[in-house]
């Protein structure tokens, strides 16, 4: 935004972000960039860039005009001093181990994980960095796990698919007081939901497949730094990367370690659909966190549904919590059936609703947890994640809600 623009809200400030500079022909969005290398009229020029001392794209794989403009967008929404977007989710979580972890460092973790996330600490815990899992609703069990070589804390805001909801704000005090880096996953709740960098996150991930993308059809995701930690006090930067202003060493370290050296790069095709998936993220989360609240409701008083995991809901453990920290519980809940019921049965009925591994789609998807993104981990950790084989979640979409919740009422009767 140009130091003459008004002040914008949310939804504002994403739709006009990439008309704040001159757009190529005027165009409204930024234009699809397929170039994989860039040229130079100027040699010094080129070497400047390549040397981080002026502005400008190198080579594809560090990103290019197009996943830049998404990146700025990602960034207003986070509040952050520098984005960087990455292929997947995935990837961008891995880019912060990958890149800020050395042999013999340790990680504290909530336990409430995603399941691809809780295979990747399992693969890291093999290659030399030792990681903790802890019940990350009490900030208690975080302190407890701390040891001279802990460099980082890592959590999800709301926890998929159980929706246990981290004791953020404590857990940011208490990485202030230690000097840690706080790695908040945003990617449950989005940043019109929640700003993690309000309760001191360092490191803000998020998975923009999900609900910032919105569509289901592009991959991508992001490591936005909020501009809160000091690099200063991090003992694993490289000295070829402290030439920067050092509020920009952690977020050039992950550019150029994390996404350049292991090259998971965002295209620009699929930056651009997730550019403009990004441009409604407010109506579609008011809408689908609406939608999510009326079915929670009407689950947990149908006599067979036993149990319904919704932050929304006052037996929630953690409502007083969510209802503090964020404007909307989100659009994901978890219910568990009467054990009578067959959960593939039951998921068979459903007509409107997708089956589906996805989540944060316009559609309403459901998926029998145990049986198909939980199963590599085995019973026994199931377990320990109150998982239970009747687990089903739902990714609640933009349906109109009489036609979703009454799928719901017919698959059950």
């Amino acid at each position: 935004m140009s130091e003459s623009s008004p002040r914008r809200g949310f939804t504002t400030a994403i739709l006009h972000s990439d008309r704040d500079a001159p757009v190529e022909h005027g165009s409204l969005h930024k234009p699809l960039h397929l170039s994989v290398a860039f040229g130079y009229r100027d040699s010094r020029e080129l070497a400047a860039v390549f040397q981080g001392r002026q502005q400008g794209f190198a080579y594809g794989r560090q990103g290019n005009p197009t996943t830049a403009a998404l990146e700025q967008k990602v960034n207003r929404m986070e509040g952050g001093v520098g984005t960087v977007c990455f292929a997947t989710g995935m990837a961008a979580i891995g880019a912060i181990m990958v890149s800020l972890l050395r042999e013999g460092d340790h990680v504290v973790s909530s336990a409430f994980l995603f399941g691809n996330t809780n295979s990747m600490f399992a693969t890291l815990a093999t290659q030399g960095v030792r990681v903790s899992l802890v019940d990350a609703t009490d900030v208690s069990a975080v302190e407890a796990a701390l040891t001279p070589a802990t460099r980082l804390v890592f959590v999800e805001t709301i926890a998929n698919p159980r929706t246990q909801v981290a004791d953020l704000k404590r857990i940011g005090e208490l990485c202030a007081k230690r000097g840690l880096l706080y790695v908040v996953d945003n990617t449950m709740t989005s940043p019109y939901l929640f700003r993690p960098k309000s309760v001191g996150a360092g490191f803000v991930v998020n998975a923009l497949t999900k609900y910032i993308g919105g569509h289901g059809n592009a991959l991508g995701g992001a490591v936005t730094d909020t501009g809160t930690f000091d690099w200063t006090r991090f003992p694993n930067i490289y000295e070829g990367y402290k030439t920067a202003q050092p509020r920009l060493w952690g977020i050039t370290q992950i550019r150029k370690k994390g996404l350049r050296d292991w090259g998971a790069s965002l295209s620009p095709e699929q930056a651009h659909h997730l550019a403009v998936g990004a441009e409604t993220l407010a109506l579609r989360m008011e809408r689908a966190c609406a939608n999510a609240a009326a079915l929670a409701e009407f689950l947990a008083g149908h006599r067979r549904v036993r149990a319904v995991y919704y932050p929304g809901l006052p037996g929630h453990p953690q409502h007083a919590l969510a209802r503090e920290l964020f404007s909307a519980f989100g659009a994901l809940l978890a219910f568990e059936l009467d054990p009578a019921l067959d959960c593939f049965d039951f998921l068979n009925r459903l007509g409107n609703v997708v089956l589906s591994s996805n989540l944060g789609d316009n559609r309403t998807l459901a998926i029998p947890v145990a049986h198909t993104i939980y199963w590599e981990m085995g019973r026994e950790r199931r377990s320990t994640m109150g998982i239970a084989d009747s687990l089903i979640r739902i990714s609640v979409g933009i349906e109109d809600r009489e036609d979703l919740v009454g799928d719901f009422a017919q698959a059950l009767g």
